[in-house]
């Protein structure tokens, strides 16, 4: 891609991708000799007389078969929730890859002004460090067993967190109401945006722009009031599935903001080498609305892509899991048995992590690498092959390449119902 030029994806799709995976391909020939230098010199043993690359068919084969193992095994899932994605390769990324990419960056923040739909000029104060994605808002949560006040400044009335109230509000101020979170329980709120507000089609609408309760809500920071957009948060989606809330996502997968945001359509919320210019654009059109309470600059630690150095976007998408909490207590038990060198890697560094190990997110949405070897039919159905004389019977045609540009090509009638069984588009990890 550097080579080439590319900045984006779509470039790879209009220059075909068989004429970019030849051109991987050839990469990994020009540089092979270059490889069994370097090893030589790291000091390591690699059998030189019987080498392998994992661009081989016979290595990609054994990959089919260790994920059809897993499969078997009833360790892959799919599921849609909240990933870290890189808008620029527009692909999902695995926890592993994302915390590789950590960086200390100064975002804008800002704590915009919810109007109570029943108390006219009375707020709800909510704190974001990602002002982008309040287009997507369908809810607030507060903590149940929070202290709040309702606050006069001027003629505005404005509710947040009591134990924050010093912190937030830099005005002369008068408490004129004091609760517990449960108190604001069920009350509506006008929203910030109304693109999609307005659809009447929009699904469970009547569950949305109303005050919810978590356990996540703390007083720590911000306002003790957080906006929920369950497309662009995990405890934002976990909340979302557990009341029913609309779901509103706004951001296509590179990035750039929808054509129904009308005011905002086409800009990308976290272009590279400029990451606030969007959010700018939401702080001025907030402001122009009265709905902008105040705004800072916000220094944080936030992850980037480790291959192209873009911001990351946390990002409701669907993928393919290994389902590695199933079998963590045998993985904890195992690595206990195993002689590390050096000892302490075994209760530290790797000890540590298998501890802290989550379901792997194993699919990816790139061109080069070995293939997901599921085909599915619209009906539902799905095989997975562990072979190529498998794929060869079930499709009747001869396979001898097994990279995405050769496979995709591969489909056959459905047993279950005549259609037609396509291979799932998604590469593997």
């Amino acid at each position: 891609e550097k080579e080439l030029g590319y900045g984006s994806k779509k470039q790879i799709e209009e220059m075909g991708i068989k004429k970019f995976n030849d051109l991987c391909r050839s990469k990994v020939l020009d540089y092979a000799d270059v490889w069994k230098k370097t090893v030589r010199r790291f000091g390591r043993w690699v059998d030189m007389e019987n080498p392998y690359m994992t661009m081989d068919p016979e290595f990609m084969e054994s990959v089919w078969w260790v994920f059809k193992e897993l499969w078997d095994k009833g360790l892959i899932y799919e599921d849609y929730r909240s990933m870290h994605i890189c808008p620029r390769c527009e692909t999902t990324l695995s926890q592993s890859e994302v915390t590789e990419g950590y960086k200390d960056i100064k975002d804008l923040s800002l704590t915009a002004k919810f109007e109570l739909e029943d108390e006219p000029g009375t707020y709800v104060l909510a704190w974001t460090t990602t002002p982008w994605t309040l287009i997507g808002n369908v809810a607030l949560a507060v903590g149940e067993d929070i202290d709040y006040v309702k606050i006069e400044v001027g003629d505005s009335k404005y509710i947040l967190a009591k134990e924050l109230l010093e912190q937030v509000v830099k005005e002369e101020f008068k408490i004129i109401e004091e609760f517990r979170g449960k108190d604001l329980l069920g009350k509506k709120v006008k929203p910030l945006f109304d693109y999609y507000y307005n659809d009447k089609n929009l699904e469970n609408r009547d569950k949305g722009w109303q005050i919810y309760a978590a356990d996540f809500v703390t007083t720590e920071e911000g306002t003790g009031i957080v906006h929920m957009a369950p497309a662009f948060g995990e405890d934002d989606m976990n909340l979302g599935k557990e009341k029913k809330l609309p779901f509103i996502q706004h951001v296509a997968m590179d990035g750039f903001i929808n054509k129904e945001a009308t005011d905002f359509a086409g800009l990308n919320v976290k272009p590279k080498g400029d990451h606030q210019t969007t959010d700018v654009a939401i702080i001025k059109y907030l402001a122009g609305k009265g709905l902008l309470f105040s705004k800072e600059k916000y220094e944080h630690s936030y992850p980037h892509c480790w291959r192209c150095d873009t911001p990351l976007l946390n990002y409701a998408t669907s993928s393919w899991f290994v389902n590695v909490i199933k079998i963590k207590t045998k993985l904890l038990k195992n690595a206990k048995k195993v002689n590390w060198v050096p000892e302490h890697i075994k209760a530290g560094r790797f000890g540590k992590w298998l501890e802290g190990a989550r379901d792997w997110s194993i699919s990816r949405q790139r061109f080069w690498a070995s293939v997901m070897p599921i085909w599915e039919c619209e009906c539902g159905e799905k095989i997975v092959f562990g072979s190529v004389a498998e794929l060869e019977k079930a499709s009747g045609q001869k396979v001898t390449d097994l990279h995405k540009h050769v496979v995709d090509e591969v489909k056959f009638p459905c047993a279950k119902c005549q259609g037609e069984m396509k291979r799932v588009p998604d590469v593997l990890d």
